[in-house]
């Protein structure tokens, strides 16, 4: 069976590329719907988008719901302005949870039913031009097929997708990143880093995901610290950003393994952010996989520096995982106890938080396939 490969029709990137968007989005529509935060409406950044429509006479309406993780009643609530105000196109502008609510908002617009409905289904009907602005260099959202919605009424987190999700047009404008404080840059940016090493030591890698994904690992190892230490490092962010792009078209037609299959049940129980459940998985998630694909952790650790050609790839792909955790170490990134989960209260959910990572799918995706107990002893070495 062959491979399938999906990205955006396109994508801009540069500095204050913004100011171009309306060179591109032409004729796409007539009014849009901006799906964003109150945080993006306080700081400004919702200005530029504003400037670069009016600067090409595009009528616009701002919907500023998307403040939490996304729930079926924030798209709702979402999905009723954009029919009340006649927009014909959506602009997601944030993190994580914008993209999210505008893909559902998206496809909600032309479906009938519930959110819930679209669960366990390729939602492939045709919908809106949706274009997506990053102002975090993590998800890989503004190009990936998926959106992850709470349902309020059975209180499960939806994860729903399908190819006429992903954003038409993708806006890669690292100044939007610079309103970002360090301990959120870390997170997000370890968030991507793990995209990039999941799609490319899974078992669903291709050959076209092993670029993006080798091309986004290198851009974030190489410049997320400075981004950390650096906030105002525009070369820097440019390439963290465009790292977290590559690492979400990557991971996208490769898939997510270990490390985010166990990452949702600690943020699910603990309501610990996404990027930061990651990155407090990612090196004891590393010490389990490596055994199971040396290979392609060798060939990490060499483009990490920590390993030559001349070196036996089981020296390389450890030299690999000891080098991840000392990344971990050198961003702050913060132990479970550190973030204030209580470690009884860790230990008794335990069993459910294997069961939930495993009917996530993910952890099957890793080359050496954990079972519950595997799970389980990951989960313990965190304390």
């Amino acid at each position: 069976m062959g491979n399938t490969f999906l990205m955006p029709q396109k994508i801009i990137s540069g500095n204050d590329v913004i100011s171009e968007l309306g060179d591109h989005i032409k004729g796409k529509g007539n009014k849009a719907l901006i799906v964003t935060d109150s945080f993006m409406v306080k700081s400004g950044n919702i200005v530029k988008v504003e400037t670069a429509l009016k600067k090409c006479d595009i009528a616009y309406v701002i919907y500023d719901g998307a403040n939490t993780e996304p729930t079926d009643l924030i798209v709702d609530a979402g999905l009723k302005v954009y029919k009340e105000e006649k927009c014909d196109f959506i602009i997601a502008l944030g993190g994580g949870s914008p993209m999210d609510t505008a893909k559902a908002i998206a496809f909600m617009s032309v479906s009938s039913g519930k959110l819930r409905d679209y669960m366990h289904k390729s939602i492939d009907m045709r919908v809106p031009y949706l274009v997506a602005i990053p102002t975090t260099a993590g998800t890989g959202s503004e190009a990936t097929k998926n959106t992850i919605i709470s349902d309020t009424e059975t209180n499960v987190k939806m994860l729903l997708g399908g190819s006429s999700i992903i954003p038409a047009l993708a806006v890669i404008d690292p100044s939007f990143t610079l309103t970002v404080p360090p301990k959120i840059t870390a997170a997000t940016g370890i968030d991507a880093l793990t995209h990039s090493i999941e799609a490319y030591t899974s078992r669903r890698a291709q050959p076209m995901s092993d670029i993006f994904a080798r091309s986004a690992f290198q851009k974030i190892h190489q410049n997320l610290l400075t981004c950390f230490n650096d906030g105002d490092n525009m070369e820097a962010r440019l390439k963290v950003s465009e790292g977290a792009l590559e690492a979400g078209i990557a991971f996208n037609n490769s898939s997510v393994t270990i490390v985010h299959g166990m990452s949702r049940p600690i943020g699910a129980l603990f309501h610990i952010a996404h990027g930061v459940s990651n990155a407090v998985l990612l090196p004891a998630c590393l010490e389990f996989a490596v055994e199971g694909n040396i290979e392609r952790f060798a060939d990490l650790g060499r483009m990490m520096g920590v390993a030559d050609i001349n070196t036996p790839d089981a020296q390389a792909a450890h030299a690999f995982v000891g080098e991840v955790a000392k990344f971990c170490k050198e961003l702050k990134i913060p132990t479970l106890a550190e973030l204030g989960v209580n470690k009884d209260e860790f230990m008794v959910n335990l069993d459910k938080m294997a069961d939930d990572a495993l009917e996530s799918g993910s952890p099957q995706n890793t080359m050496r396939i954990p079972d519950k107990e595997d799970i389980i002893g990951i989960y313990k070495k965190l304390f």
